[in-house]
């Protein structure tokens, strides 16, 4: 291929190299020779057009990205304003239910060093993540001084054109520079990434997520949900008042309950049905709830109630 483009050019560049030569002489004819010269000021018009002594693959790079840029300045720096509004909502939304629908539920049902014991925890939860993500949005993460100053610089900033300290990067979406930037997280717009509000904040959503998530273990380990749970706790104690022992018709174990859970019936659903991605449906029809002939435990069918 690139030995017929060589035999296809060096005729051209041959003849092109005559008519120049033939440009300089006296002899050649004028119109010829005006072409010539046209040809040689267009030649450089456009070399000079072009010239940029700092063009490169960054620059090309660059150019090529400048609908991505334009869409990130004018479209994806809003949909911080709208996450920030969503994450309000939400947890506003959590506090209500937990104060109308499960605070009366605990308040008839637990007992006082209990009550005392979740409206402390909950509470005190819940103040961390509010501070904490009203410092992460308000915070600002910090911006290098742009006027002369003797602190130490390793770069340039190719974007706003100032010197970058040590661990300083450029965020497109706020068209600055930012020390020891981390990401841009749409979450806490406008304020940016704090590197030391948002780690508290993930720290106490964590927090109470992890005692959502040890909640909820405990519930499948007794075969329970969370209503039954309550549930279940009244209907022990009616009988525990007359003498007799309450048994949960379907706990069959903690292991088997999160085999039954997790939908496990033999050795290998823990690599096909756990560890990797499986639409299997959950044991049952939703209707009557028999006992897995594979459960070691084995109950009488019921009805769900």
């Amino acid at each position: 291929m690139r030995g017929q483009r060589s035999l296809l050019l060096g005729p051209a560049r041959l003849c092109l190299r005559l008519l120049l030569l033939l440009g300089y002489r006296r002899r050649c004819p004028p119109l010829l020779r005006g072409l010539v010269q046209r040809w040689r000021y267009g030649r450089v018009c456009l070399r000079s057009l072009l010239y940029n002594s700092f063009g490169g693959s960054d620059t090309a790079v660059d150019a090529a990205f400048e609908p991505v840029y334009w869409l990130v300045d004018n479209v994806i720096r809003w949909f911080g304003v709208v996450f920030v509004v969503l994450v309000i909502v939400l947890t506003g939304s959590i506090v209500a239910i937990a104060y109308l629908c499960v605070l009366p539920l605990i308040l008839r049902t637990y007992s006082v060093p209990r009550l005392c014991w979740h409206f402390f925890y909950s509470h005190w939860n819940l103040i961390l993540i509010v501070f904490h993500y009203y410092q992460a949005i308000t915070t600002p993460p910090g911006y290098p001084p742009q006027g002369r100053n003797d602190i130490a610089t390793v770069s340039i900033c190719k974007k706003c054109i100032y010197p970058k300290p040590a661990r300083t990067h450029h965020c497109s979406i706020c068209n600055r520079c930012v020390l020891k930037m981390d990401h841009h997280c749409q979450l806490l717009q406008p304020s940016q990434t704090s590197h030391h509000s948002l780690p508290l904040f993930l720290s106490s959503v964590a927090l109470a997520l992890g005692a959502l998530t040890t909640w909820h273990a405990v519930l499948i380990s007794r075969g329970e949900t969370s209503i039954e749970r309550h549930i279940n706790k009244k209907e022990r104690h009616r009988l525990q008042a007359k003498g007799r022992v309450f048994r949960n018709p379907y706990n069959y174990g903690c292991l088997d309950n999160w085999k039954v859970f997790l939908g496990v019936d033999t050795g290998r659903h823990w690599l096909t049905r756990v560890l990797l991605p499986s639409s299997h449906l959950p044991h049952g029809n939703g209707m009557s709830w028999e006992s897995p002939p594979w459960v070691t435990a084995h109950s009488a069918s019921v009805m769900a109630v």
